[in-house]
This record gives structure tokens, sequence and C-alpha cells, in this order.
């Protein structure tokens, strides 16, 4: 992204991890990141082309974006996963239409819970009972969602090390984990939904 010679912005093409000058590997020290984003940041930042020529300052303003942009894929574990198997020309719905047993019924309770209390009167006990309930129930579905990011997060060394041979199957275990979180993402965002209604209620 920046000439060598005269120290100027370059029009490229990268990936977000070539655009940090990061090998593409799922686990990423976070500092060293952050490190090397506002190093570069400083090094291209569109006020210090201000009186260049137009082609310098277009390549600063493009390299400012694809840093942010980068920047902001990469420091997200789950953002990072998904678009690492994009650069691999994979998608997340692809071989990986079967949810776990425990998640399904975990969803189907969960949108009966919320079908349940929207049909209850905000002035019956029931109602509030059943908002208790879906409560509580957000509370564990933010637990599992924590532990899979934790998950996914610990499990980023391991797929980086992986054997040739393994390629396909670490793809579909990365696959699994990040379907999971979107699904409980789903559900997080289903039941915030349902409890901001209870308080307007």
């Amino acid at each position: 992204m920046i000439c060598a010679d005269c120290g100027a912005p370059l029009s490229a093409e990268l990936d977000s991890f070539a655009a940090l000058e990061l090998p593409r590997k799922l686990a990423i020290e976070l500092p060293a990141l952050e490190r090397v984003y506002h190093e570069l940041s400083r090094k291209i930042h569109p006020d210090r082309f201000a009186s260049s020529a137009a082609a310098i300052r277009d390549a600063s303003l493009r390299g400012t974006a694809l840093l942010t942009r980068s920047y902001r894929t990469l420091r997200d574990p789950v953002a990072r996963g998904l678009y690492w198997l994009e650069l691999r020309g994979e998608k997340l719905a692809e071989n990986n239409k079967r949810v776990s047993p425990d998640l399904a019924e975990m969803v189907f309770d969960v949108q009966e819970q919320i079908a349940e209390l929207r049909g209850e009167s905000p002035a019956s006990d029931s109602f509030w009972a059943a908002a208790t309930q879906l409560i509580e129930k957000r509370t564990n579905i933010q637990e599992l969602m924590d532990a899979s990011r934790a998950e996914l997060e610990r499990n980023f060394a391991v797929w980086d090390e992986g054997k040739p041979d393994r390629g396909s199957m670490l793809t579909l275990e990365l696959k699994a984990i990040l379907s999971k979180i979107a699904y409980l993402r789903t559900l997080l965002r289903d039941v915030d939904s349902a409890l901001e209604s209870i308080r307007a209620a």
C-alpha cells in the first residue's frame, strides 16, 4: 500500500490480511493488529498528502478506507472467520444447512415463549411470568453466545496449524461454530425485540 522509495500511498487491490501486512491466519493478536493499523493509517492519512497530485490523494483516501474496513473485519473474531471462509470461496450457508438438535430445540422454545408473551395482555399475571422466563432465557442465550465466541477463538490457532489433508474438515468445523453464533445472534435480536415491546407496554 505504500511506496518503499517515496512513502506515498499506492493504489492497490489487497485483501484485508495483506492490507494490514498480516498472514492469512485466523489467530490474530489484537494489540499487534491495532498497532499495525494505527501505524499504517498515520503513514497514508489524507492530511499528509493534501497538496500532492490527485492520483496520490485518491490513493490515500482509498487506502485509508481499505485499512479501516480491514481493521474492523479482522478485529472481530466472527467477522474474521466469515471473511477467511470468503477468501477460500466458501459461504456459511453452503453444506451447512443442519442445526444441532439442542440449538434447534432452544430456538423453537424461545420463539414459542415470544409468541406466548405477545399473546398475553400486559395487565395479566401470566404476561409478567412469561416476561420473566424470557429474561432468564436471554441470559442463557448470552452465556451460550459468549462460550461459543470463546470456543471460536480457542480453535483459531488449532485450525491455523491444521494439516492440508484436513482442510475441508477444518472448514466444516469453522462453518459449524459460525453458524451456531449466527443462530444465537438472531435469537438474541428476537428476544431483545420482544423485551423492548414489554418496556413499551
